[in-house]
């Protein structure tokens, strides 16, 4: 690792399993003034860019959509890493402090730590300070054991961050912390309710972590919902996608117009996170695209979520 006295721009790596919380950890520390001279780089899978809204207090934002940045979004990413670092060592002079990267809920932050070391450019100009990875009290039990991915990104961490203990099942957030500490025992952990640090729970009982079974790829789909007078259709569409095909639907997010205003959804597997209206005023990267969802799962086709939300769709 280099010492900071060598004069490289350094890099924070955020990652986590789909839903862990990341944009909302994210936006926290900004509201905190943590990273507010850094470039923040949001990276999401779906080519329909929805965490950029959370995270209107950055001072410089960029966003990479419709590729994991570990594997197809890796050459955007990386081209897009050799620019910051060119603009902050040109004529104006250094005018960032760092670089906080969120990644993707798919990626491996090893395997992007890995790719920015081989990078020649990179290698000189870039050295990662930190790799923080948040980890879903409420599933994390269930993803470590079922989803390779998933140990793939706490064995990576510098920093593991457990998030939502305070919303699981008793005894479950001490069992996935000892869990943790088995996993990766060089790690730091912390804990983290809506972004805000609070205390550990009392370690459990370490979980013996079953060998994954093979499974279909988790994948992300666009579904058109309509621009307006969606949301009661949507969200009784929801409510039945969840109740029969629960397991298979790993996160749910978007935009969509209400007689209220914008309303940011958000779900992970069953569970639907309160919706958020959104101000009218322009946020941080793109614009929302109103009237558009997208669901990442697996077991899914697009003609079948199509049939499915004609049955409850609007007209």
């Amino acid at each position: 690792m280099a010492e900071p006295g060598e004069g490289r721009l350094g890099l924070t790596i955020l990652g986590g399993f789909l839903g862990a919380g990341k944009s909302t950890w994210a936006r926290h520390q900004l509201h905190e003034g943590q990273f507010a001279r850094h470039h923040l780089i949001v990276n999401e899978a779906a080519g329909t860019p929805v965490d950029n809204l959370l995270l209107g207090g950055a001072a410089r934002l960029s966003v990479l959509a419709g590729g994991c940045a570990c594997c197809e979004g890796l050459p955007a990413l990386i081209s897009l890493l050799r620019h910051v670092c060119d603009e902050n060592t040109g004529a104006a002079g250094r005018q960032i402090d760092g670089i906080l990267l969120e990644t993707s809920g798919l990626a491996d932050p090893g395997a992007i730590a890995r790719a920015i070391a081989a990078d020649p450019v990179l290698a000189r100009h870039l050295r990662i300070t930190t790799t923080l990875v948040l980890i879903d009290a409420l599933h994390g039990l269930a993803q470590l054991s079922a989803e390779p991915l998933a140990r793939a990104q706490a064995e990576a961490a510098d920093r593991l961050i457990l998030t939502k203990a305070m919303r699981a099942e008793p005894g479950a957030a001490g069992d996935l912390l000892a869990t943790l500490r088995l996993l990766n025992p060089a790690a730091d952990i912390s804990g983290a309710e809506l972004g805000l640090a609070v205390a550990l729970p009392e370690p459990g009982t370490a979980r013996l972590l079953a060998g994954p079974e093979r499974q279909a790829p988790i994948r992300p789909w666009r579904l058109d919902v309509g621009a307006e007078g969606a949301w009661v259709a949507l969200s009784t569409w929801l409510s039945a996608l969840l109740a029969a095909r629960g397991e298979d639907v790993v996160r749910v997010k978007g935009v969509v117009r209400t007689p209220a205003g914008r309303l940011l959804l958000q779900s992970v597997r069953r569970v639907v996170q309160p919706p958020e209206i959104l101000p009218e005023t322009e946020l941080a990267g793109p614009a929302p695209e109103e009237g558009v969802i997208v669901l990442i799962g697996r077991n899914f086709d697009a003609a079948m979520l199509e049939r499915s939300w004609r049955l409850f769709g609007p007209g």
